[in-house]
């Protein structure tokens, strides 16, 4: 059913598709007794809950950043059984990104291009709708931004992440700033924070990824975090793009900092060993690759992290998941959970519950 619908979804604007389809959802979720069909039809059957970062989650299988920006279909995600989802990437102050058209599908390797540019609400929108969001499911209720909110048939467990970076705007030299900001309204609201300094699509932003630069970032995050009466966990997105050697100065930092955990990996720059044709790839221009294509090099570097700190780092996967297999090859690979983005507009509404009942029927046999 859903590959009929992609291959009409297909036809037009992915930007567009993708606001269309969420705001359809969220009208449907909106009333009572559809979402409860939404729920019965496509959360995990066998959740299997997990626990890290001092975080109880509901599954292993969550939304990469990027997808839910402004924290505007945390309700309709939930009903969707993704045990978490990460909200941004935000930043201080709202911005429009880069200009349209700025998302790209590449059906032949399933794939996307994309060069959005950090568009979102800004930091004080965002922090206000996450607000308004926990508010309502602390009330038992749902339905956030309604008049007469309906009563919930169940607590949420949704783990919410906030991934934060910098304006386009903001010189390096001050990027340790629009972290703090973001981080300081973020932290009541959020679960976990991911520290986003590999998207290809903000300039000179990768250039933060060096080992001196990461320093000034983390280091005063962490300084606040510990003064807070409850600090939270902060990870580190890295590109896949990466050497060896720049993921060891990763790493020595990491463990240096006590930082709680890697993301691996952002989109790519790469296009090698693409089918879809040069002609078309030079007209889409620059812009992160996800998908397929990025599942190999985005699973040597879960490895090479968990080889190399023995386990001691956690990891969330991203980058090539589509199926239950590909989840159980980044844990066993040594992630400790996985993300889903790309995966998700390729195979559908149900890729949570069928990588969920693959990864049950794994750790049963």
């Amino acid at each position: 059913m859903y590959k009929i619908l992609r291959s009409i979804l297909f036809l037009f604007d992915p930007e567009q598709v993708h606001y269309f389809s969420m705001n359809c959802l969220k009208m449907l979720c909106r009333i009572g007794f559809v979402k409860k069909i939404i729920c019965k039809c496509f959360h995990p059957e066998k959740n299997i809950q997990y626990s890290i970062f001092n975080i109880q989650f509901p599954n292993k299988i969550g939304l990469a950043a990027g997808f839910d920006k402004n924290a505007t279909y945390l309700n309709e995600l939930e009903a969707l059984g993704f045990g978490f989802v990460e909200i941004g990437t935000v930043t201080p102050k709202p911005q429009a990104g880069n200009d349209k058209p700025r998302l790209f599908r590449l059906p032949k390797d399933k794939a996307l291009i994309n060069r959005m540019g950090f568009n979102n609400d800004g930091v004080d929108l965002v922090a206000a709708r996450l607000k308004e969001w926990r508010t309502y499911n602390e009330l038992g209720v749902t339905g956030y931004g309604l008049t007469n909110p309906k009563p919930l048939t169940r607590n949420p467990q949704l783990i919410i992440g906030g991934n934060i970076g910098k304006n386009k705007i903001t010189p390096n030299e001050d990027a340790w700033k629009d972290y703090e900001i973001c981080f300081r309204a973020l932290h009541e609201y959020v679960d976990y924070f991911v520290v986003n300094v590999s998207s290809p699509n903000t300039p000179g932003l990768r250039e933060l990824q060096e080992k001196d630069s990461l320093r000034k970032i983390l280091t005063n995050l962490q300084a606040i975090n510990i003064t807070l009466q409850k600090p939270k966990p902060i990870l580190l997105k890295i590109a896949p793009d990466l050497t060896n050697e720049q993921v060891d100065d990763v790493i020595d930092l990491a463990m240096e900092i006590k930082l709680d955990g890697l993301v691996a990996s952002n989109t790519t720059i790469s296009r090698d060993h693409l089918q879809t044709s040069n002609s078309k790839l030079q007209s889409i221009g620059a812009g992160g690759l996800s998908g397929l294509p990025v599942k190999k090099r985005s699973t040597e570097i879960v490895k090479y992290i968990h080889q190399k700190t023995n386990g001691k780092i956690p990891v969330i996967a991203s980058g090539g998941i589509f199926t239950g297999a590909d989840a159980k090859e980044k844990i066993d690979a040594g992630a400790s959970l996985v993300q889903v983005w790309t995966g998700f507009i390729y195979e559908g509404p149900a890729i949570v519950k069928n990588i969920s009942t693959y990864l049950a029927a794994s750790s049963n046999s």
